[in-house]
């Protein structure tokens, strides 16, 4: 596999000791302990603190915490992700919601704490092999969905999309000018492809996955939607192989997925219009490395895109 150096995926990290004394006394209170040591977590895009704390007796929970002065969408993210993950079932590889706090504009939620790590970068092929099983397992164990949720046919339709916005921009690459209505048209087809009855994390990727020995946890579901399995591996694609792991359509190979091209091809175009257009917007609040992300994930998408329709 080749090496990279991607963008971070990180937010403006607030640490346990720049918490109001309010929210660190209600955070100790609800874990039963004094906290007597704070270690921040890499990666992520949530403007706000997500540590693993160690008490007084020794216990370990890991802890993200958030206001809405940082960023006012991540409170109501952090609310809907312990909605989902307290509706999952025993077998799925997540972490437990242990318990929430919602006062004064901050929302804190504590999860069992994983003794693991994030996937090493540039990937490993053992590693990468461990996910893809997991994802499968992952995808079986929530097939129906647990829980009533929106679904990811109507994100694609209403969200994960750009091209027309791209259309009214201009300043596109000469194949994608060329191709213009063939990849709104290919883009409308997406919903469609996306329909299905799994709950889908949306949002798979490396700082979203920790490994522990064999086992791999997916953590950060607040985008948790009812859709076809296709859309989890295509929306992982592009950033495996921006972190140094294999191109897109040998991750998909490795996924041994039984879908048309064509319902492929049309995630992924939606896929690559909203990352192209999205990264030429201002950055949300405190999360200054987004649009980078989406930008380089924009360019792997189109690129794997062209590839696979072989249009001039």
């Amino acid at each position: 596999m080749s090496s990279s150096n991607p963008p971070a995926a990180e937010g403006v990290r607030v640490h346990w000791e720049q918490l109001p004394p309010f929210i660190r006394r209600q955070i100790e209170e609800r874990i039963g302990e004094r906290v007597v040591r704070a270690i921040t977590q890499p990666g992520g895009f949530s403007p706000g603190m997500a540590a693993r704390l160690t008490t007084a007796g020794g216990r370990e929970v890991f802890v993200k915490a958030v206001s809405e002065q940082a960023n006012p969408d991540t409170p109501q993210m952090h609310r809907r992700e312990a909605e989902v993950v307290a509706a999952l079932p025993p077998e799925a590889p997540v972490p437990r919601l242990l318990w929430t706090l919602d006062e004064a504009g901050w929302v804190a939620l504590a999860f069992e704490a994983v003794d693991g790590h994030m996937p090493v970068q540039p990937w490993r092929d053992d590693e990468l092999g461990l996910v893809v099983a997991a994802l499968h397992r992952l995808h079986q164990a929530l097939t129906p969905s647990p829980i009533a949720s929106d679904t990811a046919s109507n994100l694609l339709a209403t969200h994960i999309k750009g091209w027309g916005e791209l259309r009214e921009a201009g300043g596109l690459d000469q194949w994608s000018n060329r191709n213009l209505e063939r990849l709104v048209e290919l883009e409308a087809r997406a919903p469609t492809a996306a329909v299905g009855e799994t709950l889908l994390h949306v949002d798979v990727r490396a700082d979203n996955l920790l490994i522990a020995a064999d086992r791999v946890y997916f953590v950060d579901w607040p985008w948790a939607l009812i859709g076809a399995p296709l859309v989890d591996w295509v929306g992982f694609a592009p950033s495996v192989a921006m972190q140094g792991g294999p191109q897109p359509d040998e991750l998909l190979a490795m996924a041994e997925l039984k879908v048309a091209a064509d319902a492929i091809d049309a995630v992924i175009a939606s896929l690559a219009g909203y990352f192209l257009a999205y990264a030429r917007r201002p950055p949300p609040p405190g999360i200054p490395t987004v649009r980078a992300f989406q930008a380089a994930q924009g360019e792997i998408a189109l690129r794997w895109l062209r590839e696979r329709t072989g249009w001039d």
